[in-house]
């Protein structure tokens, strides 16, 4: 019979597990795209029903309430691993769940049928070691996101599984096959406190990962147009603005063609699939070096970083006839529009993000009153004039 404090302690790591997975669930209804939270809730329930179950086994073991306690620890902990999967992803795999969990089971369950318990006790703390592992891993190839609390979510899953490992080891070392009991040593008293510090900062953590997924999230907010993804024109002067601009940089300003008549004959909500077509041309015509955004209405900016001299108008022609190509079905009806585009490279001293735009901008006119969907190249020392003005005013 396993002793009072240990009792204590198994009730102390329920009530930690409960907490967690009450304040993983909390934060999932505060933000409902975070849905590893909500996983990661559903394993800790699957824990803290199989810690219920291990805690009637301490005081009256049997086969039946043996297995439904690996049972329902082994399917928790995969579950787990799914959530931190999923939190490194945004896919949670739910085959490779179910697998680990199979997995688990036929190397835990049979010696405990045969009667063999004191090796499937062995067996379930080296599986959910390597299932708490596997979950540290995870994290730890997700650090990049959040650092600190990711970092310390990985630390605490990893001292856990130590000490799952430390609980079979001894298990080994006495060499009892046959328990007819809980185990009951040291190891499994400092697993169990382990196991209650873990929860409680991994709960701390957690929330502070949340916070910080959240606070990402608004700043990205902040800086994306809504409606195609791509940068707004508060970011691209965040960027671009405050310092000047290199002699291998190219700003290219693109304007749709006609769009008001394109809202007023179709629709706003077909104008709208026209800009977040022209968003997809851009994006898969900019390098991750480049800068596309949408400066407002249907005017957008490409500025191109570190470009050969006529690489900018080679990238803005495959742009604009990529455009022009390109059909929209609306409603049973073959949608085609087109960009005017206005070019400037600064190919000599380096120049003001301002003037850069100001001489594509100009360019971009002169495409719009020779006949649109066409492409301008700015005058370069327009836009070193530009910028002369704008020192000396």
């Amino acid at each position: 019979m396993q002793t009072l404090d240990y009792s204590s302690l198994l009730l102390a790591l329920g009530v930690s597990a409960t907490c967690l997975a009450i304040t993983l669930m909390g934060s999932w209804l505060a933000r409902r795209t975070e849905t590893f939270l909500l996983t990661c809730t559903f394993g800790l329930v699957l824990v803290v029903a199989g810690i219920f179950v291990y805690s009637l086994y301490v005081g009256e073991p049997g086969l039946g309430i043996g297995l439904a306690n690996f049972a329902l620890l082994l399917s928790g902990f995969s579950v787990i691993w799914g959530a931190a999967y999923q939190f490194r992803t945004g896919r949670l795999p739910r085959g490779l769940v179910g697998l680990r969990m199979v997995a688990a089971m036929a190397i835990v369950i049979p010696p405990m049928l045969v009667g063999f318990d004191g090796l499937a006790f062995i067996f379930e703390n080296l599986v959910i070691a390597i299932l708490l592992l596997e979950t540290a891993r995870e994290y730890w190839r997700g650090r990049q996101e959040a650092p600190v609390p990711v970092m310390g979510i990985t630390a605490l899953y990893t001292l856990t599984s130590i000490s799952f490992m430390i609980c079979a080891a001894v298990l080994i070392w006495n060499g009892k096959r046959v328990l007819g009991a809980a185990p009951n040593n040291w190891a499994e008293d400092l697993s169990l406190a382990i196991c209650i510090a873990g929860m409680t900062g991994i709960g701390a953590l957690s929330l502070a990962l949340h916070q910080w997924r959240l606070a990402a999230r608004h700043r990205l907010d902040a800086i994306t147009d809504p409606l195609t993804g791509l940068l707004n024109r508060r970011a691209l002067f965040d960027l671009h603005g405050e310092r000047p601009v290199d002699a291998s940089t190219a700003v290219i300003l693109f304007d749709v063609d006609r769009f008001k008549t394109v809202n007023d004959q179709y629709g706003h909500a077909v104008g709208d699939r026209v800009l977040k077509a022209f968003a997809d041309v851009l994006s898969a015509n900019c390098r991750t070096v480049d800068t596309a955004a949408r400066l407002g209405g249907e005017e957008f900016a490409l500025v191109l970083r570190g470009v050969l001299p006529g690489r900018a108008e080679i990238i803005a022609e495959r742009v604009r006839s990529s455009f022009e190509a390109r059909e929209m079905n609306c409603d049973g009806k073959v949608v085609k529009c087109t960009v005017s585009v206005g070019v400037v490279t600064a190919s000599g001293q380096p120049l003001s993000f301002d003037a850069m735009l100001s001489g594509a901008d100009n360019a971009l006119y002169a495409a719009k009153r020779g006949g649109r969907n066409r492409i301008e190249v700015g005058s370069y020392l327009h836009a070193v004039a530009s910028d002369a003005s704008r020192s000396a005013s």
